[in-house]
């Protein structure tokens, strides 16, 4: 049959199904004519970037052969051993995850479930932020106004700096307070500048971070937890204190089950560790930024009993802590998360996180200490 561009038979010589002659000719072509493989008569053009330009995208992740995984490295028998014997032995409920940066594997207790973060935090605030400075979004050396209107809850030291015109200072200044005092006026006002929680959860989402969850900020967050709707004149001296005393007990228990059940900060170990780790090999944040960063939390003040309790001496420790509220014995939210490098320069990202319990703050910080000697002794006996 003779085909047009249609597909259907053409009929000659209005009706016939064409000459004799021709369709023979035609089928003895077919029958001499040696066969060729399938594949080689299915040739197709090959794309090509003639075809499809590649658009350069603003700070993109590094490619997974950058990263430079040793997927052939195990996790030492010994830490496994430990971090399950202290996350089984503790009286709460904890969440253990270490990672060395470099290799392929986490040692994890509780490492996929979902932990309170509280300043925790924090840590995302800041990178979205210089983020944005990479993308030339927003500059560090930028100035902004605190008023009496911006200022949040609980521990607030620029609370005293802002009178009753205000209190004028760099983003770079509010950073360094967020990440080494946790102020959490300092860090509301980095998370406006940014663009609100939208701007970091879209961050996390683009540097492929998964199960890290990031609340509606300070204010909403603690207001929910004791079971308040927030109001501005709560920021004022111990006007929310009084306010959540005042709350019948079942009320504040019901908030902070709630709040513990599905915590809207909530975030798993495992996910802390991996971020934490992609921040020491510069695939969070530009070079500068992330040895920026990575300054800033050495230097934080806050925690000096807990994980950087255990961290020998010789070693080095930068980190971020969070504290939840408590209600009567309990206790919620107390967490370290950092990065812990040895003298040879092998690196560690640790975060113990624990979600609730009753054990008194000594025995916590034991707990965070041990794990750090753990990992300290299980790099040493390699």
């Amino acid at each position: 049959m003779i085909m047009t561009k249609g597909g259907r038979g053409r009929r000659p010589n209005g009706g016939g199904w064409g000459r004799p002659v021709l369709l023979m000719a035609a089928l003895s072509a077919c029958v001499s004519a040696p066969q060729q493989p399938y594949a080689a008569v299915q040739q197709r053009p090959q794309p090509s970037t003639a075809t499809f330009p590649i658009k350069p995208v603003a700070n993109p992740p590094k490619p997974f052969e950058a990263l430079k995984v040793d997927q052939r490295e195990t996790p030492p028998p010994g830490l496994v051993s430990v971090v399950r014997s202290l996350g089984q032995s503790f009286n709460g409920k904890v969440g253990i995850a270490v990672r060395r940066v470099g290799s392929d594997w986490t040692v994890a207790w509780n490492g996929n479930l979902l932990f309170p973060q509280q300043s925790v935090s924090k840590l995302w605030v800041s990178m979205t932020f210089l983020d944005a400075v990479d993308r030339g979004k927003i500059r560090l050396s930028d100035s902004t106004t605190i008023t009496k209107k911006d200022l949040t809850l609980f521990h607030q030291p620029t609370a005293a700096l802002v009178g009753n015109s205000g209190w004028t200072t760099t983003y770079s200044d509010l950073m360094r307070r967020a990440m080494t005092q946790s102020d959490n006026t300092a860090n509301d006002t980095l998370l406006r500048a940014v663009g609100g929680p939208e701007a970091v959860r879209g961050y996390l989402a683009r540097r492929y971070i998964k199960d890290i969850r990031f609340g509606p900020g300070e204010r909403l967050l603690q207001s929910t937890t004791a079971g308040l709707e927030w109001r501005q004149d709560y920021s004022i001296g111990r006007n929310f204190y009084a306010a959540r005393a005042k709350l019948p007990m079942a009320v504040r228990q019901k908030a902070l089950d709630n709040y513990l059940a599905s915590p809207p900060d909530g975030a798993a170990p495992s996910s802390i560790v991996q971020a934490l780790a992609k921040l020491k090999q510069n695939d969070m944040l530009s070079p500068a930024s992330s040895q920026l960063l990575m300054s800033i939390m050495s230097e934080a003040k806050t925690g000096p009993q807990r994980i950087k309790g255990g961290v020998p001496a010789g070693w080095h420790y930068l980190h971020k802590t969070g504290t939840g509220q408590e209600l009567g014995a309990r206790s919620t939210g107390f967490n370290d998360i950092g990065i812990m490098t040895a003298p040879d320069g092998t690196s560690y990202a640790v975060a113990v996180m624990i979600g609730s319990t009753t054990e008194p703050i000594p025995t916590r910080w034991q707990l965070m200490q041990a794990v750090a000697k753990a990992v300290a002794a299980n790099h040493e006996a390699r």
